[in-house]
């Protein structure tokens, strides 16, 4: 709205008479000095994952400096009102700084991060065709900066620079949208998917499919030298496309294109277990099971009521998997919990139980959905926790039940008493316990 408002400011300042444009030429210097600082001292944004720790290497950041966030968001502003008084001398000062990067003069970790945070921190603040051009000529030069420059952390820094740059102009994103085929982080691919997902189920200009297609088309490749945590990002952002496609048709063969891979390794795992349960033993292979479930729930969380299909062809052998896993772990009494191997199987436990309830809580209110999947839950999973060792209980089994119950509300009234047998009696114990517990090593 700013960028709208101010440009009219000007016109009707300009027509005040020379005092006002005087005033304008007698503080455009000190104004352009407060631009430069503004660039060159730049705070942190909330959307930078990658960061410079203590020991000057990069890492990705957990926490949020809720102070720094204040005091980049009224750097912004101030810079947004700066851009607005002089939008020329903006783009001149940053493009001057940029290209001083590219020559070495004055290339370091934070002049980029701060240059670009400035870049990012004006979006919307120009006319579209002058930022289109701006942020053209923005990207070009970092990613040149990326092909000159050598060292892993350094290019990693550059280009965790052109995510972030990128991902604060939606606008230009939607216009230009061929630019998303190049090699980009998927935490600021996730960004811009739930900005404008319509734009990737439909067939644009001189294209002859629609780009989730073609992306679907290549997914095995696309894929291959992602990390975990990044193809479960990748995932969800996927799955935020095939639910913007409102043809039925098309959005099932889209999501059964999309969980191809992982649903024939489940299948594979799962065929081999029947042969010998002895095959789950291997850790590798656990691993290998933990990571598909992790894929099915990010997938779950984008797709919600349309990954019904997906979730019913895998229910049954996730829930006879649980049991299994609870056996294992009896069998290796109370002090087997500690051990990495049962760790792991907990892992995919909890998964398993985090996949139903993000599917259930995300799927629409449909007492259908809630019929197929609670009965068939109450002993492996409520008898389960009943029966464990107290060590071995998972909380994730009480955040599902909760997560059913304010779902369904009236549907599940006949099955409270039961959950409530299931899970209250055990639990105080252990609060209790730990309540003790805590009271006797207390000063």
């Amino acid at each position: 709205m700013m960028g709208l408002q101010m440009p009219l400011l000007h016109g009707m300042v300009d027509g005040l008479g020379p005092q006002i444009s005087q005033r304008r030429q007698l503080y455009a210097a000190p104004m352009s000095k407060l631009r430069m600082l503004m660039i060159c001292r730049m705070a942190k944004p909330e959307e930078v994952l990658i960061v410079e720790d203590e020991n000057g290497n990069i890492v990705r950041e957990t926490m949020k400096d809720n102070d720094v966030l204040v005091q980049y968001k009224i750097m912004r502003e101030t810079l947004i009102y700066l851009s607005h008084l002089d939008h020329e001398d903006t783009e001149k000062q940053m493009l001057k700084k940029l290209s001083k990067q590219l020559s070495g003069e004055d290339w370091n970790w934070n002049n980029l991060n701060t240059l670009c945070w400035a870049i990012g921190s004006i979006s919307g603040s120009m006319m579209e065709e002058q930022e289109n051009r701006f942020l053209v000529m923005v990207i070009r030069d970092l990613l040149n900066l990326c092909e000159i420059t050598k060292g892993k952390d350094n290019k990693a820094v550059i280009a965790s620079n052109i995510m972030y740059v990128v991902g604060q102009y939606p606008r230009f994103l939607r216009a230009h949208w061929k630019f998303l085929k190049t090699d980009m982080a998927c935490d600021t691919f996730l960004k811009i998917v739930q900005k404008c997902k319509r734009k990737f189920v439909i067939v644009q200009v001189g294209e002859s499919e629609p780009f989730v297609s073609e992306l679907l088309s290549g997914l095995p490749t696309t894929v291959a030298d992602l990390e975990p945590h990044q193809i479960h990002t990748f995932y969800e952002s996927v799955g935020h496309m095939i639910q913007a496609e409102s043809d039925l048709q098309k959005r099932d063969e889209y999501m059964q294109r999309l969980m191809d891979l992982p649903y024939q390794q489940w299948v594979e795992i799962i065929g081999q277990a029947h042969q010998s349960v002895d095959f789950l033993k291997d850790q590798d292979v656990i691993r290998t099971v933990l990571n598909i479930l992790q894929t099915n729930t990010s997938a779950a969380s984008s797709l919600g009521t349309y990954f019904l299909s997906q979730i019913s062809l895998i229910f049954l052998d996730m829930l006879n998997d649980s049991e299994l896993i609870s056996s294992s772990i009896a069998e290796g009494g109370p002090y087997a919990s500690k051990t990495s191997y049962v760790k792991l199987l907990r892992s995919v436990k909890r998964e398993t139980l985090k996949l139903i309830e993000t599917f259930l809580d995300k799927a629409e209110d449909q007492p259908q959905i809630g019929k197929q999947f609670v009965p068939p839950m109450m002993d492996p999973v409520l008898g389960d926790y009943a029966r464990n060792l107290p060590d071995a209980r998972e909380s994730e089994v009480l955040s599902l039940f909760a997560t059913i119950i304010n779902k369904y509300k009236a549907a599940m009234i006949e099955d409270v008493p039961r959950i409530f047998e299931a899970v209250f009696q055990c639990t105080l114990e252990m609060i209790t316990k730990n309540f003790r517990r805590l009271s006797r090593t207390s000063p």
